[in-house]
């Protein structure tokens, strides 16, 4: 049976919902879409929860419109601002000597708990890049494997409790709840990267609006990702104060003239801002130079969170760029000339069914890849948003997947700030834990094996 669901990309200078309609064997068909100038949101956080509502409502109700139909939860995106991530490891023995889920799932949990997480932080992704099953490195996927103790590491990431709560203010301001949310870059890659890119290697740099966002797959898990809070608007700010020209003339231009390819000579004439009666001309060899210095600055502070990531010689496939700024004529030349030695592409998002033609433009990557998320698209193991442990294979009904850890009644897909599921490791190290008889054991059993 075929279930709907809704994917909401959040981005500092749109906003775009999609509703899609998943089939059993998890093939995709999208049925509506629709965008909405991005109001409230400035370096991809929310400033005015109003304002970011009245966006996504509107965006949302295009999306029904031609869809048809009515969607009570949405998959979210959030962006890597003011996300912190740290690497942690967690360890189990096995009593019976073969792993199962459980252990999957209790090994991943310990990692969590082991994680020194600050308070005021809350989980949005924890993703292992290494299980070791016994003194074995590097297991693709441990269940039903021999062994006597599971080890795993994996890379956590994080965002400010605060950051999160707005962004669900905002979405239930429009009218649905979020089931779960997901970090853009993630999202991204989902949408433009293939196994083998996964498995070799590969850093994907999802250039927006206001925002630029990085995450460095090796081992097909997310090892690093970063944020830097610059655009294609920038460029525009740019090209304002340097031609003394009014922001929306300034961004015609942009889109008109803007290349990072050989300048021309040309002139044009541009109204003077303050007084747009009066015109002046301006060489386009200007505009080439202002675009070239904020796009090449750009660039090479990526190149340097890349060198510092520690994973340069990881990312053996080279690096992706998506978003909407790596359109610019010219990106992928510089983009090589930046990063030195290593393959570079252009990536749009994967073809699906019922994919609108403008949906297929690489500023739509990030919402293609929550759709295909709510796909089970994601790494083979990892705990959400909603500290629940999803694996690739899972089953799923209607609009949130059966739950396989010991919590027989979720009532809610996303996690309610006044109600923590039961049975698992509370990781706000918080004393007031319920006593349950599960999370007794977990604590028990996290404690214990440590001594080994």
């Amino acid at each position: 049976m075929s279930r709907t669901v809704l994917a909401i990309d959040i981005g500092s200078t749109k906003i775009c919902a999609i509703i899609a309609e998943i089939a059993d064997d998890n093939s995709i068909a999208i049925t509506g879409a629709g965008t909405c100038k991005a109001q409230g949101l400035k370096k991809g956080s929310i400033t005015n929860i109003e304002l970011a509502s009245r966006s996504i409502r509107t965006a949302l109700n295009d999306a029904k419109r031609v869809s048809g139909s009515e969607v009570k939860t949405a998959i979210v995106s959030i962006s890597g601002a003011y996300t912190k991530s740290l690497n942690s490891s967690g360890i189990v023995n096995i009593q019976n000597k073969e792993v199962s889920f459980k252990e999957i799932e209790r090994v991943m949990q310990t990692s969590l708990y082991n994680a020194n997480i600050p308070n005021e932080y809350e989980v949005l992704h924890a993703l292992p890049y290494n299980f070791k099953a016994d003194d074995q490195d590097y297991i693709e996927d441990p269940l039903g494997m021999n062994a006597s103790r599971l080890e795993v590491e994996t890379h956590i990431i994080t965002t400010q409790k605060s950051n999160l709560n707005n962004l669900r203010k905002a979405v239930r301001g429009a009218g649905v709840e979020v089931e779960n949310i997901v970090l853009t870059g993630y999202a991204s890659s989902i949408a433009t990267l293939n196994e083998d890119e996964k498995e070799l290697g590969i850093a994907v740099i999802d250039m927006g609006g206001n925002t630029s966002n990085i995450t460095i797959h090796a081992g097909n898990s997310i090892r690093y990702n970063d944020f830097l809070g610059v655009g294609s608007n920038h460029v525009t700010s740019d090209l304002s104060m340097a031609l003394h020209t009014p922001l929306n003339i300034a961004e015609s231009v942009k889109l008109n003239y803007g290349s990072l390819l050989n300048p021309s000579s040309d002139l044009i004439e541009l109204p003077i801002i303050g007084d747009e009666n009066t015109t002046h001309e301006v060489s386009l060899e200007v505009v080439h130079n202002v675009i070239y210095a904020r796009v090449e600055e750009t660039l090479m502070i990526l190149a340097q969170f890349i060198e510092n990531s520690g994973l340069k010689d990881k990312i053996g496939a080279g690096i992706v760029l998506t978003g909407g700024f790596s359109q610019m004529e010219g990106m992928r030349e510089l983009a090589v000339a930046t990063f030195g030695s290593v393959p570079v592409r252009l990536a749009k998002p994967k073809e699906m069914n019922g994919l609108f033609e403008n949906l297929r433009s690489p500023e739509y990557s990030s919402a293609i890849g929550l759709v295909m998320y709510a796909a089970s698209a994601y790494t083979q193991y990892e705990i959400d948003v909603n500290k629940r442990v999803r694996h690739s294979n899972e089953v799923l009904t209607g609009h949130s997947s059966i739950n396989l850890t010991e919590e027989p009644d979720i009532s809610t897909p996303h996690l309610q700030e006044s109600h923590k599921k039961e049975g698992i490791v509370s990781i706000s190290m918080k004393k007031n834990k319920k006593e349950d008889e599960a999370g007794a054991f977990s604590k028990f059993w996290n404690w214990a094996t440590q001594l080994f």
